[in-house]
């Protein structure tokens, strides 16, 4: 049964999602969707606003997906806030909140794996075996669910929104994909979900992330377009903390095949361990214009 408060319609399963959608589309109201896996921070309610202004009806869906962590211990600890999250969403405009149980995203039977393919080879997809797969998998059953006019993503995970694009482009997907900025901390760290787990000292050290991809920034602004340059702002600052780095590549935009020259759009992607908390982030760069 649908639960309704003043603002919020959430929906348990996915027949009160289609009756919550149906009754939105039958109002002649254009849907716009937020995926989540839930503990919303201010860069989730960015997104849920960013869809608010161009849609009467919102859905968020709170999923924790567990086909998308290879480490069952990240599994474990990823935090779950939900009865904030149904406030937080409905604050920044959200009118319909799903939140499945696993089995109604994946009844008995369910049995179709979407393959990323090379976009998701390199970078989280070299270090996260599956990760991709897992995520392509849920992202596009819930298209499919919620039927969307444009689902936004944020740009923080800049791969992740390219194997979206892809997929939705390959499979003919009608939900247009919207990518939103990434939101960030004062001080520069990019929120996320996973910052509620660092230790005081440890946040602090987080930020060796963003201020090496700000020095990146710095220096192609001014017309540096060595890759090992970009990539060694980024390294001192990582190895100035003591955080142990997964990579702090310069890639392709489209492609997310390391390059050696900024000669086009490209992402500046890292990935760290601070404390026990795995961390990423990345900045758009583009060749100085001469």
């Amino acid at each position: 049964m649908l639960a309704t408060t003043s603002t919020l319609t959430v929906a348990r399963t996915v027949d009160e999602l289609r009756a919550a959608v149906d009754a939105a589309k039958s109002a002649g109201l254009s849907v716009g969707f937020v995926p989540t896996m839930g503990a919303l921070h201010e860069g989730h309610q960015t997104l849920v606003r960013e869809a608010a202004k161009d849609h009467a009806a919102v859905v968020i869906s709170i999923f924790v997906n567990p086909s998308q962590f290879n480490d069952a211990s990240d599994l474990e600890n990823y935090p779950r806030t939900e009865a904030a999250d149904f406030e937080r969403a409905a604050a920044a405009g959200a009118t319909i909140a799903f939140a499945p149980s696993c089995d109604e995203i994946y009844p008995a039977g369910f049995a179709t794996t979407i393959s990323a393919g090379a976009v998701a080879e390199q970078l989280e997809g070299a270090h996260r075996p599956g990760h991709f797969d897992g995520m392509a998998t849920v992202v596009a059953r819930l298209l499919g669910l919620v039927r969307a006019d444009v689902a936004y993503f944020g740009r923080k995970d800049a791969q992740q929104l390219a194997v979206i694009e892809q997929f939705v482009r390959d499979l003919v997907i009608p939900t247009r994909i919207q990518g939103v900025e990434t939101v960030r901390e004062a001080d520069g760290l990019a929120m996320s979900s996973r910052n509620m787990r660092l230790a005081q000292a440890d946040r602090q050290r987080a930020l060796a992330l963003s201020r090496g991809l700000f020095a990146a920034q710095r220096l192609a602004d001014g017309g540096e377009h060595s890759a090992r340059a970009l990539e060694t702002a980024v390294q001192v600052e990582l190895d100035a903390a003591a955080l142990p780095t997964d990579y702090a590549t310069l890639v392709d935009a489209a492609t997310f095949l390391p390059v050696d020259v900024l000669d086009r759009e490209c992402v500046l992607a890292v990935a760290a361990h601070v404390g026990p908390v795995r961390l990423i982030d990345n900045i758009r760069l583009a060749p100085a214009s001469v």
